[in-house]
């Protein structure tokens, strides 16, 4: 490179940029933490400047790894502070005191959630025992090692950052079986990773440095502002250059949020393969959302942890006959279903209670009460409401994309293809599972996974043929295939983020930039 085009790419160098070459004056190669501790620099500003560096051609990376380190996240703070659940209860009983779960839950200060999760896997692993009044005792021959050594792992780790790889393997295995999911999503420990980095000048990078320590580095001053005229201030002073090749700023302009957009393309995809869009209301009776589907009354996901229950009115006026009477005696007795049902007592007072919908399969059950067409073929998108604890994967009001396909012809085997069809088109997933499963409505069931580039498998819903103590007391009888899948994390994957809460994202970045890969 000739004197002056060196001197040229002189004038053009920022402070930053100049500021990382001078450390290489005595060497060839050199770490990043060798240019963080010399030029005074962050991570963020020597990621910037050596970026520039590279684009010019003046610096290479010579050698690059990754440094994987293990902290703790609040939770794991708080379990330092305080013990895992588990850990707090065996110590108590081991202290002799005597309580029950709803103790615990009322006086203790701790989610329901961890509560439940802690005490299963307690009871589970024969370390307690439920006797008489739900009192928790410890059992006599209780293996409490395993938590003793979560435990341990969590106070080993503190409040520092430590390398991953440093750590024996049983310590391994326990930070990462903790590290994305614990219970329903909290996690303890945090694992970020580090790169290391050592470059590498070019030859023309080593010209400019020789260059440099001749000129040294001066103060640039980048802006020419009026008190600086008035005062005379800028006399003698140099001023950065300006270069009239940089692009000019991004105008922002007005779009649809990424996440309606995604909502939308879900409606057309579905609209252009011959569907009908059903409807139905956000807050639902007990009946429709659960009676209908032939969910017994004393089923768990009843209970007022997984549903949102109406205050005022708390009950709907009436059930629609004669689905209510078919309905009854399709749990009391099968009716005229040719099953035996739950052989319990429905009770209509309890079939009336308000809730907020809790799965979008309530609208299918009110589509097929209302005389579908058959064959008929019908979708919703529908917003749903349970209780669950806010993670990267799960929130309490999520969407749903719910379906079903009636015909004298359809089978299982159309449902498997459906479902295929949709992770692939819509949630435009590259690898996907079927999974055996049960839904108290549908038989056979199965449930569809798709692998998240970053956050590995993960659940999309479930599905399945309707039962005929489903169809038949609300008046169909011919075959129904339905699903219920969650959009929310349909989207987490065609939009390729890790987070379920950036679906509602402010960040006008994200607005402006996220689109949905239509043609991959």
């Amino acid at each position: 490179m000739s004197a002056s085009d060196l001197t040229q790419l002189l004038e053009s160098l920022h402070p930053l940029e100049s500021k990382v070459l001078l450390c290489f004056t005595d060497r060839q190669t050199v770490t990043a933490a060798h240019i963080l501790s010399h030029a005074g620099l962050d991570e963020s500003r020597l990621d910037m400047a050596s970026g520039w560096l590279q684009t010019k051609g003046l610096l290479d990376v010579k050698d690059e790894s990754i440094t994987s380190l293990v902290s703790l996240t609040e939770t794991g703070r708080d379990y330092l502070a305080q013990g895992t659940p588990e850990m707090r209860i065996i110590n108590a009983l081991r202290g002799g005191k005597r309580f029950t779960v709803k103790d615990i839950i009322q006086s203790w200060g701790m989610d329901p959630s961890e509560v439940s999760s802690a005490t299963g896997s307690l009871k589970a692993g024969g370390v307690i025992a439920i006797v008489q009044g739900g009192v928790l005792e410890l059992s006599a021959a209780a293996n409490t090692s395993a938590y003793e050594f979560l435990q341990s792992v969590i106070t080993e780790t503190g409040g520092a950052s430590v390398d991953l790889a440093m750590q024996p393997q049983g310590k391994q295995d326990v930070i990462q079986a903790n590290f994305h999911k614990r219970g329903k999503g909290k996690g303890i420990f945090r694992i970020t990773e580090k790169k290391n980095r050592t470059y590498a000048l070019t030859a023309t990078g080593r010209e400019l440095v020789v260059l440099l320590q001749k000129r040294g580095v001066s103060e640039e001053l980048s802006a020419l502002t009026p008190e600086m005229l008035k005062q005379g201030t800028w006399k003698g002073k140099k001023f950065r250059a300006y270069n009239i090749a940089l692009k000019p700023p991004r105008q922002g302009i007005g779009r649809k949020h990424p996440y309606k957009e995604f909502l939308d393309f879900v409606k057309y995809k579905f609209i252009g393969m011959g569907f009908e869009e059903m409807r139905g209301p956000l807050v639902e009776n007990e009946f429709w959302d659960m009676d209908a589907l032939f969910m017994p009354q004393f089923h768990p996901a009843r209970n007022i942890h997984d549903v949102y229950f109406v205050k005022e009115p708390a009950r709907a006026k009436e059930i629609e006959q004669p689905f209510a009477r078919q309905v009854a005696a399709a749990h009391k007795d099968g009716g005229k279903t040719g099953s035996t049902g739950w052989r319990y007592a429905f009770d209509l007072e309890r079939a009336k209670r308000l809730i907020l919908r809790s799965q979008g399969t309530a609208v299918s059950a009110r589509t097929l009460a209302s005389g579908p067409k058959i064959p008929g073929k019908y979708f919703s998108i529908a917003r749903c409401f349970r209780y669950d604890a806010v993670d990267a994967t799960h929130a309490p009001d999520f969407y749903q994309v719910e379906g079903i396909v009636i015909g004298e012809d359809i089978t299982f085997r159309a449902l498997l293809g459906l479902l295929q069809l949709f992770g692939q088109e819509i949630a435009k997933a590259r690898e996907f599972q079927f999974r055996p499963a049960y839904f108290p409505f549908t038989e056979p069931s199965v449930e569809l996974h798709v692998k998240h580039p970053e956050l590995g498998w993960m659940e999309l819903g479930g599905a399945g043929m309707f039962r005929p103590e489903v169809t038949q007391p609300l008046g169909v009888h011919v075959p129904v295939i339905a699903w219920g899948l969650g959009l929310d994390r349909m989207a987490m994957v065609a939009l390729g983020i890790q987070d379920i809460r950036d679906l509602f994202s402010r960040d006008l970045d994200f607005i402006r930039t996220k689109k949905i890969p239509l043609n991959k």
